[in-house]
């Protein structure tokens, strides 16, 4: 489980292909006090650590993962949000996330809200109905909170240290044309368990 709140801004490193591809990033981390076999969101993505060294790691993807998500876009230099697994007693600064990526959501718009930024997303059909005003979502591995939802598209401010600590502030106004940006996309896992439960009791 991850909270949402990254804590390092790395980059790819080198992708290698062995029958899965194997992704070689770029970190800020200690490797010495993570252990293989550990799990780092990546961008959103809940990815093993396999090989590590001083300032870098390792992690296959499989084809189903590349094809859910952003990863298989990404190439030699580009920047990735990373978050280590929650350990007992950390805090919980975000809101619960598992890293299990639903789908893949793109930008509408970027404009200036006062000294933050206000992105417009549009998500995938499926996965709107689970997106409400006030509420939690994750992308690109960043725990945000919904400002307002119109149908498939839904509202995000942010904040100057938001966007200097995450890819999202690399994103500039008018530098892109409208949904060609995309980011991962993980809802809020209460929303997802209440649709579900709905969903049951409705068919039942």
């Amino acid at each position: 489980m991850f909270t949402g709140i990254i804590t390092d801004l790395g980059s790819v490193q080198s992708i290698l292909n062995n029958g899965d591809k194997r992704f070689v990033f770029n970190t800020a981390f200690d490797m010495d006090t993570v252990d293989i076999g550990a799990s780092i969101a990546c961008s959103g993505v809940c990815l093993t650590v396999v090989e590590k060294g001083l300032g870098w790691f390792s992690a296959d993807v499989s084809a189903e993962t590349l094809s859910k998500t952003t990863l298989g876009f990404w190439t030699k230099g580009t920047p990735v949000n990373f978050e280590r697994a929650l350990r007992m007693g950390d805090e919980l600064g975000g809101h619960l996330v598992s890293g299990h990526v639903d789908g893949v959501a793109s930008v509408v718009s970027i404009v200036p809200d006062g000294d933050s930024k206000r992105f417009t997303f549009e998500a995938p059909e499926e996965l709107a109905k689970f997106i409400a005003p006030k509420g939690s979502i994750v992308l690109d591995g960043v725990s945000l909170t919904v400002n307002e939802v119109n149908g498939k598209q839904f509202g995000v401010n942010i904040i100057p240290h938001t966007a200097e600590m995450t890819t999202l502030g690399q994103w500039q106004v008018g530098s892109f044309k409208a949904g060609d940006c995309q980011v991962n996309l993980e809802i809020d896992l209460l929303a997802r368990y209440v649709g579900q439960l709905l969903e049951r009791q409705n068919n039942g």
